[in-house]
C-alpha cells in the first residue's frame, strides 16, 4: 500500500464557471489542499452530515451506516486511492468477522460515509502530489489564493471537457459522405 496521507474535509463550494460542486479535503499536518468535483446530490449528502441535519427518513449514507451497523461491521477509515484521466479513485475500508474488507467506491460516496461514521480520510501521496493544491498568499491583498487555485483547476477540466466534445464533432463532420454534384443537381432542379 502507498503512503497515505490523512485529510480532512475542509469546504464545499460551487465552481464559479461552472456551477458544479466541489468538497475541499485539507492535509490534517500542510497547507495543501485537494478539490474534488462532486454532483450536488453529493454535495447535500455531505453537507447535511457536517451539519449534523435532522431529517425525517435516512438517507442513502444514513441507510448504509446503519446496515453496517446491524450487521456488526465497523467502517475504519476512507481513501482517495488513485486519479486516472482525471477521475478520482476511493475505497471504504470496513471490519467484519475480523476480517478488513476493501469496497471501491467514489470518494464522494467514501466522504458523506467517513463524516456520518466518523473516520479518519486518508488520500494516497501520489494522488495529492499529482492534484494537490498549495495556496500562495496575496502579500498586497492578505487573501488566500486558494480561490484563485480552484477556479484554474475547474477551468482547466472545463477546457479539456469542451476540447473532447469538439474533437467528436470535428470527427463527424469529417466523416459525414456529402457529393457535392447531388447538391448541385437539387439546387438546379429548384430554381
Amino acid at each position: 500500500m502507498s503512503e497515505m496521507i490523512e485529510v480532512v474535509i475542509d469546504s464545499i463550494r460551487v465552481g464559479l464557471m461552472s456551477q458544479q460542486r466541489v468538497v475541499i479535503l485539507r492535509e490534517a499536518e500542510a497547507e495543501r489542499y485537494l478539490a474534488i468535483w462532486i454532483d450536488p446530490y453529493m454535495a447535500e449528502q455531505i453537507t447535511f452530515a457536517l451539519q449534523e441535519v435532522e431529517v425525517a427518513r435516512p438517507m442513502t449514507h444514513d441507510l448504509i451506516r446503519e446496515m453496517l451497523r446491524s450487521l456488526d461491521a465497523r467502517v475504519v477509515r476512507v481513501e482517495v486511492l488513485s486519479l486516472k484521466a482525471d477521475v478520482f479513485y476511493g475505497n471504504i475500508v470496513v471490519e467484519v468477522n475480523h476480517k478488513t474488507l476493501n469496497i471501491d467506491s467514489r470518494p464522494s460516496d467514501a466522504l458523506a460515509i467517513a463524516v456520518r461514521t466518523h473516520v479518519p480520510i486518508l488520500v494516497s501521496r501520489e494522488v495529492m502530489d499529482a492534484a494537490g493544491i498549495i495556496p500562495e498568499e496575496d502579500l498586497d491583498e492578505g487573501e488566500n489564493g486558494l480561490e484563485e487555485a480552484i477556479e484554474e483547476k475547474e477551468g482547466d477540466l472545463l477546457e479539456g471537457e469542451s476540447e473532447g466534445r469538439l474533437e467528436v464533432f470535428e470527427d463527424f463532420l469529417e466523416n459525414l459522405d456529402i457529393d457535392e454534384d447531388d447538391d448541385d443537381k437539387k439546387n438546379d432542379k429548384s430554381n
